[in-house]
Parts: C-alpha cells; sequence; structure tokens
C-alpha cells in the first residue's frame, strides 16, 4: 500500500531548512533509519532517517529546495506491516510505533538528536547527525553461519564516478560491524570515510591505499554474513560529505595520542564526559566525521559515552571526553607529562645515527614558556604591524636628563621606560589594547587600570614581571620599578604576583640588535610591542636628506579584536609621541 514520508518537527523555532542532498532514489527499497535527506538548518546540518518501511516510488524534493515540517518528501510502497498507521501530520509530531527496539529512530529521537548535536555546527566546522541504529543497518544478517559476502563500494553521489583511496581501515582477520570505516576516499569534493555496513570477519581485502575505485567495485570479502554480496553503506554522498566535512585535506593516518585543543567555545561542554565500557565486537553509534575527529586527536571511540539518543555520540561528546583525559594528565596540563600544549607532535629520528647527541632537560621556566607561546600561536590569529619612530630629538633629551639623574644617585633612564609611559597614553586612547577576549561569555572585558609587562631575559630564560598602575608614576619612578623588577627576576626573588596582572608587554631587543621581528601576544593580553635596534637613516627633510635616529617597532595584535587600522592608528600615534613627546601634554 502507499506510504508517505514527511519531513518530522525540527525543532522549535524552525520552520524550514534547505535540502543539502537527496540521498535515495526511487526503486531504492529503504527501512526505517535508512539516511534519505541531508537538510540544513540555521543551527546545524542534519541527517534526516525515514521512519518508515518499503520501496520508493517518488522523490519529491531536490537539493536546492526548501522543506517544511510535515511536508510529504517522499513516497513509498510497502507492506500494511511497514505502513501501519498513522496520518502524515502525526508522523512528524511522533514516535513510530514500528520501530525494531534495537533499531529504529522515532521521529522524537530524531528531534532530540537534532538538538542534542545542533551546537556542533559552531565548535570548528563539525556537522551534527542523526541517530542511526545501534545494529547498523547493512544489508547482510549477523554473522552466524553464513557463507562469504563481498561489500561493494557504494554510490558515491552525482557526477561523481571514481575517488582515490587515501587509506584502507581494515585487513584480513579483522573482525567488523556494520559501523566499522573500511575506506577514506577523496573525490573532487570531498575527502569521506565509508564504512563496511556488513558484520563478520574480513577474509580479503581488494583494494589498497592509491588505488582509484568505482562504485559497485568489490572492497572487502567479508566471512560470517549471510547471502551473496552488498554494498557498503555510504556515511553520506559525497556531495553531502563537502558540507559536514567543510573540504577537508587528506586526513593523518590513525596517529598516537595526542592532545587536542583546548575549546573556549561556550556551546561545548562543560564537564567531561565519563569513560564507558563496550562488549568487544559491540558496534560504536558515531557517524563517520565523528569517528575521523575522534582519531585525529587520539581518543578512542570506544570509550565515549554518547549523549544522544541510545548513546548516539557527538562531536561534542568526543571533545568533552577529551578535555576529561587533559584533567586526568598530572597537573591537569596538556599532556601526560604535565608539560606542553600539544596539538600535534612530530615524531623525532634517532639523531644518534647521524652524529654525538647530549640531552638536556628543560628548565621550569622554558617549559612554562613553550606551553605558553605554542598555545597562543595555536589559538590566536595574530597580525604584526611595523612602523618606524622619529627619536633624534627624544634620545638627545633622554641622554640630558640620564646624566643629571645619574648624577643625583637616580636610576637610569630607559627607551623603555619612555615607551612605557607612552603606550599608557595609548591604551587610554585605545581602549581595545587594554581589554581581553571571553569567548565562553562571548563578550569583551575592557580594563580601567594600566598595569604593563616588561620581558627580561635572564639565565633560567624569558620572565616577564608585571609594573602596576602604571598610569599613576612618572618616567623616573617608571625607570625606578624597572630595575627594582629585573633585578628580582635576575635574582630568582621574583614571586607569582610579580608575573601577574600584565593587560600590555613591551620586549626591547635593542640592545642587542635586529632590525624587526615579530613578538607572539601573550594570551589574556591582546596585544605586544616590539623594540628594535635604533639606526641612524637618512631622512628627507625641506628638500634634502638628513640624518635622523630611527626607533623600529613592532605591534604584534590579537585580530578577532583588533583590526588593521586601528592598529596603525595605534602605532602611529606611539610614533609620533615620541618624535615629539610634547604631543602627551596635549593628548594625554
Amino acid at each position: 500500500m502507499p506510504i508517505e514520508f514527511t519531513l518530522p518537527d525540527l525543532g522549535e523555532n524552525i520552520s524550514s531548512a534547505g535540502v543539502l542532498a537527496v540521498l535515495v532514489k526511487a526503486g531504492d527499497d529503504v527501512k526505517i533509519d535508512t539516511p534519505s535527506l541531508e537538510i540544513e538548518t540555521d543551527k546545524a546540518t542534519i541527517e534526516v532517517p525515514s521512519d518508515v518501511t518499503g520501496k520508493i516510488t517518488e522523490v519529491l524534493v531536490k537539493p536546492g529546495d526548501k522543506a517544511t515540517p510535515g511536508q510529504v518528501v517522499l513516497k513509498l510502497e510497502g507492506s500494511e506491516a511497514a505502513a501501519e498507521s498513522k496520518p502524515a501530520a502525526e508522523k512528524s509530531g511522533e514516535a513510530s510505533s514500528q520501530a525494531a527496539p534495537s533499531g529504529g529512530a522515532t521521529a522524537g529521537d530524531w528531534n532530540q538528536a537534532a538538538a542534542a548535536d545542533a551546537g556542533a555546527s559552531s565548535g570548528g566546522g563539525a556537522q551534527a547527525s542523526a541517530p542511526q541504529p545501534s545494529g547498523g543497518d547493512a544489508q547482510a544478517s549477523k554473522p552466524s553461519g553464513g557463507g562469504p559476502q563481498e561489500v561493494k563500494l557504494p554510490d558515491l553521489g552525482e557526477n561523481i564516478a571514481s575517488a582515490n583511496i587515501l587509506s584502507v581501515l581494515l585487513k584480513e582477520g579483522d573482525k567488523v560491524t556494520s559501523e566499522t570505516g573500511m575506506l577514506e576516499l577523496e573525490t573532487d569534493k570531498a575527502t569521506v570515510e565509508v564504512p563496511a555496513g556488513v558484520d563478520g570477519t574480513v577474509s580479503k581485502v581488494h583494494v589498497k591505499a592509491g588505488d582509484t575505485a568505482k562504485p559497485g567495485q568489490v572492497i572487502l570479502t567479508v566471512q560470517g554474513s549471510s547471502g551473496g554480496s552488498a554494498e557498503a553503506k555510504p556515511a553520506a554522498s559525497a556531495s553531502a560529505a563537502a558540507h559536514s566535512e567543510s573540504k577537508a585535506s587528506q586526513p593523518a593516518a590513525v596517529a598516537p595520542a595526542a592532545a587536542p585543543k583546548p575549546t573556549t567555545n561556550g556551546s561545548a561542554a562543560k564537564a567531561p564526559a565519563p569513560t564507558v565500557s563496550r562488549a568487544p565486537g559491540k558496534p560504536v553509534p558515531a557517524s563517520p566525521t565523528v569517528r575521523r575527529l575522534a582519531r585525529e586527536i587520539g581518543v578512542d571511540i570506544s570509550s565515549v559515552r554518547g549523549s544522544g539518543p541510545r548513546g548516539r555520540i557527538s562531536h561534542d561528546d568526543v571533545k568533552a571526553h577529551a578535555r576529561g583525559l587533559l584533567k586526568q594528565a598530572p597537573g591537569g596540563s596538556a599532556s601526560a607529562g604535565g608539560g606542553f600544549y600539544r596539538p600535534m607532535q612530530p615524531v623525532l629520528p634517532d639523531f644518534s645515527r647521524f652524529g654525538q647527541t647530549e640531552r638536556e632537560a628543560m628548565s621550569g621556566i622554558r617549559k612554562k614558556t613553550a606551553e605558553q607561546m605554542g598555545m597562543a600561536w595555536s589559538t590566536i590569529p595574530m597580525v604584526t604591524q611595523f612602523d618606524k619612530a622619529d627619536v633624534t630629538d627624544l634620545e638627545k633629551l633622554r641622554q640630558q636628563l640620564d646624566a643629571k639623574t645619574r648624577k643625583a644617585g637616580g636610576p637610569k633612564l630607559t627607551v623603555t621606560a619612555i615607551l612605557m609611559k607612552v603606550c599608557t597614553s595609548a591604551l587610554k586612547k585605545f581602549p581595545k589594547f587594554n581589554a581581553s577576549i571571553d569567548l565562553s561569555k562571548e563578550e569583551v572585558v575592557f580594563k580601567k587600570y594600566f598595569n604593563m609587562g616588561v620581558a627580561v631575559d635572564t639565565e633560567r630564560g624569558l620572565l616577564v614581571p608585571v609594573i602596576k598602575n602604571i598610569d599613576r608614576m612618572n618616567i623616573m619612578e617608571i625607570s625606578e620599578a624597572m630595575t627594582a623588577i629585573a633585578e628580582k627576576a635576575r635574582n630568582r626573588k621574583v614571586t607569582p604576583d610579580d608575573l601577574q596582572g600584565s593587560n600590555f608587554t613591551i620586549t626591547n631587543l635593542g640592545g642587542i640588535g635586529g632590525t624587526s621581528f615579530t613578538p607572539i601576544v601573550n594570551p589574556p593580553e591582546v596585544a605586544i610591542l616590539g623594540v628594535s635596534r635604533t639606526q641612524t637613516e637618512p631622512v628627507w627633510q625641506n628638500d634634502s636628506f638628513v640624518p635622523r635616529q630611527m626607533l623600529p617597532l613592532s605591534l604584534s595584535y590579537d585580530h578577532r579584536l583588533i583590526d588593521g587600522a586601528e592598529a596603525a592608528r595605534f602605532l602611529r600615534f606611539v610614533c609620533e609621541a615620541l618624535a615629539n613627546p610634547a604631543l602627551l601634554l596635549f593628548e594625554g
């Protein structure tokens, strides 16, 4: 009898969705939970499973269409048992009474999965997936007494005749389930993982990495499944995978565990998910994209507890599990060794093959610097603005005042002390540079106080002690504070409080040399100023070149908060104030 499959309710305040891909065609036999559509709402990209069983007679939507809840998208022919019945309008809002205990997702289950996974689209491009049956819907029965079965490559999508095999994920003798990934393919649209779609033991692998495979080609022979041959269940059509994988490049092979990048995304789960134990051979309910994420960040997917219907594992579940592993590591650091932030670490060769080597343990300061700088470089989109300040007149004044101060027993008057006072005025004029980003709350924190870090080179490594309330000091007081804090740093007498609370940092390499460099922003700050050696250069003034002392400055900033034009104005203000110190009397 004829059956209509209607688009289920999409969740609160979602009245329509764009159809990204139609995963079935007229003549296909579908079962409950067979993927039928991939749709995109304003919250997520979601795969919609069928909630009916039968043979498709007509497909009423196509990619690019807009579909609304309750709209008929497929017409099927099925048995009375398969179509027992409720009107189409009821099917969109109620659970289907024909769902098998081990398998069929109800419309209500699908809505829960859509809500649970909706946040995945904001967490780095991972897309939500609809739940699939825990037992899979492979075309073969369970591997009890069945003969050999050929697993063929499924259809890859419209106009895709072949794909390159990036890696074969199984070998002879491996036990597989319908959810076990067997291949990673690369088409001209996306990189896709293809699950086996059957249960059993691999007796032969017919392809290898580097081959070109076509739909219908035999990939595996599996012993233990009944029936003659079957196509593997596609993870999604290649065109749909282009959305869910964001046209990912060639994936890394299964690698040793590497700590994931710490996230501050507010949509991510705040508490780590507990580990779950599964019986050997029991399928893990997770989509191919979720499995890929787990492999890339070194998480054992079988130990992740899913938060979706029937334990379905989402991208957020994998991320939460990874964060839990980080917290369990000694010191709660980003590695089991309690040291570095390691998004991915290269495997070093045996250097002793090339010559004599010697190893030395890293100091605590060097470890912390490596961890902080690695995290900053990996998480902050940084840009560096370069400029030069004419300090000819300022340098003459500095030398005069320095001699006078030294004669009176005062501290040395340095360029860094002057820069700190000038930069404090710049922070007042450009408040974004005296701020921090709170991604968890999606807010910008503007600070009304002015503390500044100054990089100090010590025998143990780089330290950045902080001078507090610098806006309340004159330049001579800043020089005294700098001399005192640098001495404490070099004598290992700085306290934790001396190293905290900075809003902006200055690092001066002018005493060593160089023309410019790119300092790394030290979070939660959003900018840092690098200073290089003053050079005498010819400058065109009044129809002739004259020798001027030019100070190279390098301003690195967090592009998430600060735009290039603002950075250029900030640095121009600093340069003009150094060229004409009287400017500060008028502009503060």
